[in-house]
């Protein structure tokens, strides 16, 4: 740490009775909350790296070097705009914020977004040494939510709806532009490779990174994935040459293909910046601003707004008000809900120590591994379907995506992974499972090309879809947005579903063993 320690001791101004400020590793921002209200001068802000928390779960280098970069160049910035920083490592966030609140005074903070943080410090704020304040970094408040969703089941279009007419987003005399609310229907072109995709900024990285990645290699050698230092923005320039990139290569072709998956590139169209998003390096404001201040396609504007101000907002509210889908419809005490009873291990295939023979599968996997980052199409309609058509337990795939994505947080991974991707929590926030076959992914992909299956004969996974519906048949059947497929499902023979039900046997037996799938012979 010595090139970090040396810099901050270089810049850092004196304590001097300032007030005490504890910003958390989430919260990296002086454009919002009391870092933005006050003078640099009158600020004293607390830094931790807690050793506890990465020791929690296995979570990927990549992931860890990005929250430590990050944070360590916000104390530096912080410093050199005259905030005087204290920076510690300690055995917990709790402990830290303690031992500095007897030398300091009792400290502010914006509240958690992170439900693990909120129960981790509420000792110390019911003890009056950490005082909240609402967290100003999302765009919407639980009123709003409240608002639009007063009781389960919750409903993003409602919410949608109302915060785009209560911030004028996207609206034309109290209508919404282009006369409708979602354009998602136009943002389902396949990707064939014209336009050509972009390709993410490399960053160089100075001699604070590179002892973070050093320490990353060194601390958390058994945690998998690796640290790509030039696939790590962890400064303001970098957060800001990102942004500049994300606006000039890949907003225009955002919308048309959005939903579209490819071997040949992690994120097409995607902007990459949700893992500074939610650090609040970038703020959801001021991303939202820009895109709106640009000129591009109404479909491509339209699906960047409502994955920010709407879902990203929507699933932050779902998880607070639910406590973690701990309590309400669907939910349980433990934070394992599973309405489906699925209760299989997640096989050895997602961890890359064992491919599955599915080219699918197995590219993203590669992926998540390689970069700690999948664009959320391929974690919902490759990852979470494939988990739900074995039953895999929603638990242990969220806590896998918690683990492998450099984004995840509990407040943003559970609701996608627990409701949206298996679930697992029926439809509180969602109107049905989100399942295919192997027709989906052909249709949206290039996966299949390099398969040892062939979609439309032998891949497993269209069996498999049809097994589920089976399984849980007296569930879904009374689901109106699956009328069409439970009523394919009712036409199909008893020797079909019977092959259906072995399909599933088989393949989950062989992926829970770490075997490969193979074809049949033909």
């Amino acid at each position: 740490m010595d090139a970090f320690r040396t810099e901050l001791a270089r810049r850092n101004p004196a304590f001097g009775g300032r007030r005490p400020i504890f910003v958390a590793y989430d919260q990296l921002t002086d454009s919002v909350g009391p870092l933005a209200r006050l003078p640099a001068h009158a600020c004293a802000i607390l830094l931790v790296e807690s050793l506890s928390k990465p020791g929690r779960r296995p979570y990927h280098k990549q992931k860890l070097a990005l929250v430590l970069a990050n944070q360590r160049h916000f104390a530096l910035e912080q410093a050199a705009r005259g905030v005087h920083v204290r920076h510690v490592v300690a055995a917990s966030y709790a402990e830290a914020v303690r031992e500095v609140a007897a030398e300091w005074g009792p400290l502010s903070m914006m509240e958690a977004a992170e439900r693990e943080l909120r129960v981790e410090l509420a000792p110390l704020v019911a003890e009056g040494l950490l005082v909240l304040e609402p967290h100003a970094g999302f765009l919407t408040t639980l009123e709003q939510f409240h608002a639009a969703c007063p009781k389960p089941p919750y409903r993003l279009d409602r919410f949608y709806q109302q915060v785009r007419k209560q911030s004028g987003w996207l609206m034309e005399r109290g209508k919404p532009a282009g006369g409708k609310w979602s354009h998602d229907a136009e943002n389902r072109q396949c990707w064939r490779g014209d336009p050509p995709a972009p390709s993410p900024p490399v960053f160089e990285g100075d001699a604070v990174t590179r002892e973070v990645v050093d320490l990353v290699n060194a601390r958390y050698a058994s945690h998998p994935g690796e640290v790509v230092a030039s696939s790590l923005p962890s400064t303001h320039d970098d957060a800001e040459r990102l942004w500049a990139w994300a606006k000039r290569s890949c907003l225009v072709e955002f919308g048309p293909f959005e939903d579209a998956m490819s071997s040949r590139s992690t994120s097409l169209f995607h902007t990459r910046i949700s893992g500074l998003l939610n650090l609040h390096r970038l703020t959801p404001r001021r991303v939202c601003e820009d895109a709106l201040a640009l000129d591009l396609p109404l479909s491509s504007k339209e699906g960047f707004i409502r994955q920010i101000l709407g879902w990203r907002e929507f699933v932050a509210h779902v998880h607070r008000v639910t406590d973690g889908f701990r309590v309400g419809p669907g939910g349980d005490p433990n934070g394992k809900p599973s309405h489906l009873g699925a209760a299989s291990p997640l096989p050895p295939a997602y961890w890359g120590t064992a491919p599955s023979g599915l080219a699918c599968l197995d590219t993203v996997v590669g992926d998540v591994w390689r970069e700690a980052y999948s664009h959320h199409i391929t974690r919902l309609m490759v990852l979470s379907n494939i988990a739900s058509l074995l039953d895999v337990e929603p638990r242990a795939l969220s806590d896998w995506f918690w683990v492998a994505y450099f984004d995840a947080y509990d407040w943003v991974v559970e609701p996608n992974v627990l409701a949206m991707g298996t679930y697992g929590v029926g439809d509180l926030m969602t109107t049905k499972p989100y399942i295919s076959g192997a027709g989906y992914i052909r249709k949206m992909s290039d996966y299949c090309r390099g398969c040892r299956f062939d979609p439309a004969r032998d891949c497993p996974i269209t069996p498999l879809y049809w097994a589920y519906l089976e399984r849980h048949r007296d569930r879904l059947v009374s689901n109106p947005r699956l009328f069409m497929p439970m009523n394919a499902l009712a036409k199909r023979s008893a020797a079909q579903k019977k092959a259906d039900a072995a399909t599933f046997e088989a393949v989950t037996a062989a992926l829970s063993r770490g075997d490969r799938l193979d074809p049949p012979r033909r």
